[in-house]
């Protein structure tokens, strides 16, 4: 056993727990960094980034297949998944190491291994070599992982989690996706794209259920034109194999209905990940998986603090990286604290869905009196030199105060616009202070100011009705 003794260890080395190590690196106080798997986390390992790069492949795959439309005659001759996950990886594997090594360079010292409290200050680590940290303050950056259903465990042949569906080599002919939401709807995709006959079945009544319906209504008809059937409202029961394949038993509509098909991908959510931690011997209360902070992030209990997914929704990377951030200044002695007032969201589907800000119908569900400015893509000179047309701009603003609540953004550029819209909502920007910014032409951006203007009907390249 390895006895250590820091100023603060940080156990999780997703985009909350490395950012934090580093930052206190930078600041100068001693860190250590416990990661069980691999470092960046889910995130960057099984997640954010390989999911992004088979979507960018998926992409390039549509354009080279619709290049006639613009005059370009090319031959596509076919893919490779093999080699598609190869390049994937190489990617992967590069971040993840460049994380190790700005560790390094902070003067962060890492160590692989499984962290589990013996008490508030004390955490045995267990991998290659066993060790046994005492820390003045500990955070806890765990994150999150991939609910499962009984019906469905995870057995990486026939039921497969998000990260499997992420490293397939053999195409499925026929892919059924159990929940659509982000997760289902942007590797559903993915597979539709490459070739694969997808199933959708989601509990709910629409797709990706907390936003507002004219927001997924653009992804909803690129999917039908993809061929992907849809079935809201349905519940899956179980599967059995058959000689065809996997019978998939569900019900749509109420009615009984059966699904053949050669793998099935469950991506109905994530729960806050603590196995084998044994957070109870630190002290810290959870409350379904989940540890409630303050804006300082403490988690109740003397020199342990709480950043990430464990601390609940939004369950999102750049919240993690930002709660990180504020944190180490916080341990540095800086007077700080978490006071962000939104987080943006976005889904990588095609076309992307992007907010930032409550959904117009939860403004209106607050009794909020609203300017509503929307602005179609398809009026947009950019988009229309792009190709890139589906979707609009749609901003909410306060009717009294003109203060921006929201901005919701579905288009081909809609993950890239959305720090422009976080920039207007978190700083409390009115409809004229953006619109009144000059907006270069011509780019996928001016639909914001258009939207802003819009809501006062004085946008300029649609008719305001």
């Amino acid at each position: 056993m390895i006895e250590k003794k820091t100023t603060v260890l940080v156990i999780g080395a997703g985009p909350g727990g490395y950012v934090c190590a580093i930052r206190l690196g930078q600041l100068g106080v001693p860190a250590i960094l416990v990661e069980q798997r691999h470092f960046g986390g889910t995130c960057l390992n099984e997640g954010c980034i390989p999911s992004k790069a088979l979507i960018s492949v998926a992409k390039r795959k549509e354009i080279i297949e619709k290049a006639e439309d613009f005059g370009l005659f090319a031959e596509f001759k076919g893919f490779d998944l093999v080699k598609i996950q190869e390049w994937k990886e190489k990617i992967v594997s590069g971040l993840a190491g460049g994380v190790k090594q700005l560790c390094k360079a902070n003067g962060v010292e890492t160590i692989l291994g499984k962290a589990s409290f013996i008490d508030s200050k004390k955490v045995k680590v267990s991998g290659e070599e066993e060790y046994e940290i005492t820390a003045e303050k500990i955070v806890i950056a765990t994150g999150s992982e991939t609910i499962q259903i009984p019906p469905f465990p995870f057995d990486g042949k026939n039921c497969i989690s998000p990260a499997d569906a992420l490293s397939l080599k053999e195409l499925p002919e026929r892919l059924a996706v159990i929940g659509g939401g982000y997760i289902g709807l942007e590797l559903g995709m993915v597979y539709a794209k490459f070739g694969s006959q997808v199933t959708v079945i989601e509990m709910m009544d629409d797709l990706v259920p907390g936003f507002d319906k004219d927001l997924v209504r653009p992804v909803a008809s690129k999917l039908k034109k993809m061929g992907v059937k849809i079935r809201t409202k349905g519940r899956a029961l179980g599967y059995e194999e058959t000689a065809e394949g996997l019978k998939l038993n569900y019900e749509w509509k109420g009615k009984p209905q059966e699904l053949l098909c050669d793998k099935i991908l469950v991506a109905i959510g994530r729960r806050p990940y603590t196995d084998g931690l044994n957070i109870e011997a630190s002290g810290v209360v959870t409350e379904k998986g989940f540890v409630k902070v303050n804006d300082k992030m403490e988690s109740g209990v003397d020199g342990i603090y709480c950043i990430g997914d464990l601390t609940g929704n939004p369950m999102l990377a750049h919240r993690a990286s930002r709660q990180g951030e504020v944190l180490a200044d916080i341990l540095a002695g800086h007077d700080v604290s978490y006071k962000n007032k939104v987080v943006p969201a976005v889904m990588f589907t095609d076309p992307q869905i992007a907010g930032v800000g409550p959904c117009e119908s939860e403004l209106v569900e607050q009794g909020r009196e609203l300017l509503v400015g929307k602005f179609p893509f398809a009026a947009s000179g950019m988009a229309q030199a792009s190709a890139h047309t589906e979707g609009f701009v749609k901003v909410c603003a306060d009717a009294r105060s003109r203060e921006i609540l929201s901005i919701y953004i579905v288009g081909a550029d809609a993950a890239e616009l959305i720090g422009e819209a976080g920039l207007a909502v978190e700083h409390g920007m009115t409809l004229d202070e953006v619109a009144d910014t000059i907006h270069a032409h011509p780019t996928m951006g001016e639909a914001i100011a258009e939207a802003c203007m819009a809501a006062d009907k004085k946008a300029v390249h649609i008719v305001n009705r």
